[in-house]
């Protein structure tokens, strides 16, 4: 998609419709990964953020933002026995910065009532900060320092990971100045580590002997399912504990992905051009 919205940029011509855009935005946001595999939005979370935009042309324009929202997944939601039986969960507040290249289907030009509106699409490049948590105990608990699929200490996950944005939107002027967008964006991390979730399960004991009980208890928690259920596991011919060492825990081939859905208000200064 970027290089189709860089061929486009380099195809059209510049104009008269330049200059910057800033504005905010108020919506939801979702995740989607190895605890949210059959794309459920059942935990919408509210996003907000802001964000700038330059525009080159009636066609083209950048954007830069700063966002804030929070993720969750819970395996109890899932239609799969496995993943219900796995029963993780995971909460995390999510904040990004984004580029992204804008492309307009349509000719946009700021208070033309013609040319005032224009479906367009976008790609660019974002730098994401998680934290993932879960509950235990009635408190939540962050999860990396913690070494659920066998880190070593010193060898924890980051906690901060690029990833590529892309989606699309609608946006329609109000006024010369003011216009409302609404777009939907995700972000593709390079991480597979939003849920905590990535790889195989390890060795219970020496999580446990690395970094406490409280750690082990939060590596396999179908003991926890089996406790309140134990016919589940029966009924469904599945073995117990799930977490046995070396079974798969998630899905490293598949790295996670969160989406933002808002509409915002965006403030055109006219004729305030990029001094570069």
């Amino acid at each position: 998609m970027l290089s189709l919205l860089l061929l486009g940029f380099l195809l059209t011509p510049a104009s008269a419709q330049e200059g910057w855009e800033a504005g905010g935005w108020l919506g939801v946001s979702n995740y989607f990964g190895d605890l949210n595999t059959n794309l459920r939005l059942n935990r919408l979370h509210a996003a907000g953020g802001l964000a700038a935009r330059y525009n080159f042309n009636e066609r083209v324009a950048v954007k830069l933002g700063a966002n804030l929202g929070k993720v969750s997944a819970y395996d109890a939601d899932s239609d799969n026995v496995f993943e219900r039986a796995r029963n993780l969960h995971f909460a995390s507040i999510i904040f990004d910065g984004i580029a992204q290249l804008e492309f307009n289907f349509l000719p946009y030009f700021h208070g033309s009532k013609d040319q005032g509106w224009t479906p367009y699409l976008f790609a660019g490049f974002g730098v994401t900060h998680f934290n993932p948590k879960a509950e235990i105990d009635n408190r939540w608990v962050e999860l990396a320092p913690l070494g659920t699929e066998g880190q070593f200490r010193g060898e924890e996950y980051s906690t901060l990971s690029a990833g590529w944005v892309y989606g699309a939107g609608f946006k329609i002027d109000l006024s010369y100045e003011w216009s409302v967008n609404i777009e939907l964006s995700a972000r593709r991390l390079f991480s597979d580590y939003l849920d905590d979730v990535s790889t195989v399960y390890p060795d219970v004991e020496d999580v446990e002997d690395l970094h406490g009980s409280i750690a082990a208890r939060l590596v396999d928690r179908s003991p926890e399912l089996f406790q309140e259920d134990p016919d589940f596991f029966l009924l469904n011919n599945l073995e117990f504990p799930i977490g046995q060492e070396g079974r798969q825990r998630g899905n490293s081939k598949d790295n996670d992905t969160y989406v933002l859905f808002g509409i915002g208000l965006m403030y055109y200064f006219g004729d305030l051009k990029c001094p570069y």
